[in-house]
């Protein structure tokens, strides 16, 4: 087998790339990864260096693959590891650069090691020990995988140290409809769901459903608008820009559930999000108009509804948000694995990390105590 570093992902084939994805995954996908690259999205700018892992087979086959960046920063990880990089520097030692396995501003659940499934048990250790030595090739800190798969999680664990944290996740029990769903909420929870699709409703706001067949460029054009904003009242950069979003509406169109929000005959809100086979992802969401309760009726209530439609199992709203568990989303555990060079810190992080997992058990146990159903299903 061939091992090979690739700094664009154009440089792999997509339909092998694809053929690798498992559930139809919008952001392991080529054309997700690609777009970021060609509109500026990752690159020296943002801290993300594409280093993307591959290997061969001696006919040039892709077998397994791996969304790879080297980094120089923190940003838009969502697994936070600051105190770790403030204590290489107290102690005078660089923690960047670092190689992060992960979607860039994504903290959504899904593969990081692309492999055939029948192939897992053989691919998956010579894919991640080749990574390791491209650490410490480019002498790099550590490495990071992020949000991976259960299965790659459980194998990651065996190798690298494994980190907990909490998100919060809704779970379709076949439901026939919204109202199913209300029906097994708590008395209390049910009323305020209804109450704040009332008060949306009666704020004669019009909500439209697209996918990237149905959206037009206007569409996008509103909705960047509305991303962009989020980021500017909040200090923040705005990582994405309208060519990403237009690009992807047209290249995986049937991924894109778009809720848009129009009042007097304008576009004053919207959610984008994205689906695969079985799970929908919620991602940005923003406004220019303030209504009443109508992030709520944009992000949660009308991605719950596509679920139940579409028959999809989950849905993932993104990252935080107790405020989540009133609206039927569960605390569910994420995970990440993690691999440093410098043994004195990585027997250290060790600890902090076994420290917090008791700290994160304890605290997804305490949520399950208010769930807002009233029997709560199993997970």
């Amino acid at each position: 087998m061939k091992f090979r570093v690739h700094s664009r992902i154009e440089e792999i084939s997509a339909a092998q790339w694809n053929r690798l994805v498992l559930d139809n995954h919008p952001f392991t996908r080529h054309e997700f990864l690609q777009a970021m690259e060609r509109h500026h999205c990752v690159g020296e700018r943002f801290g993300w260096l594409p280093r993307h892992a591959a290997l061969y087979d001696d006919n040039g086959e892709l077998l397994a693959a791996m969304p790879l960046y080297e980094k120089h920063n923190s940003y838009g990880e969502f697994v936070f590891d600051h105190a770790w990089a403030d204590a290489y520097h107290r102690n005078g030692l660089p923690y960047y650069p670092k190689l992060v396995s992960a979607v860039p501003y994504t903290p959504a659940c899904g593969q990081r090691l692309l492999v055939r499934p029948d192939r897992q048990a053989e691919l998956f250790p010579l894919l991640l020990e080749q990574v390791l030595q491209l650490t410490r090739r480019l002498e790099c800190s550590s490495f990071h995988c992020l949000f991976p798969l259960p299965v790659e999680q459980c194998f990651l664990s065996q190798q690298l140290i494994s980190r907990h944290d909490c998100q919060f996740h809704w779970h379709n029990r076949n439901y026939v409809d919204f109202e199913d769903f209300l029906s097994r909420l708590n008395a209390k929870k049910r009323k305020n769901i209804r109450q704040e699709r009332r008060r949306a409703a009666a704020s004669g706001v019009v909500i439209r459903r697209l996918d990237g067949h149905t959206a037009s460029e206007q569409d996008w054009n509103d909705f960047n608008r509305f991303y962009a904003q989020t980021f500017r009242n909040k200090w923040g950069m705005a990582t994405f820009n309208y060519p990403f979003f237009r690009e992807l509406g047209q290249c995986m169109p049937d991924h894109i559930f778009l809720v848009l929000a129009d009042l007097d005959g304008r576009s004053i809100a919207g959610a984008l999000m994205y689906r695969s086979d079985n799970t929908l992802y919620g991602r940005h969401w923003g406004c220019t108009v303030q209504v009443d309760a109508l992030h709520f009726e944009v992000c949660y209530y009308q991605g719950i509804e596509y679920c139940i439609e579409q028959g999809l199992e989950r849905f993932e709203p993104g990252a935080q948000g107790e405020h989540k568990m009133a609206r039927g989303f569960l605390p569910t555990r994420t995970e990440s694995s993690h691999w440093i060079e410098d043994e004195r810190f990585r027997e250290a992080i060790a600890r902090f990390v076994r420290n917090e997992h008791v700290a994160i058990a304890e605290y997804i146990e305490t949520l399950h105590a208010s769930s807002p159903y009233r029997s709560e299903p199993a997970q």
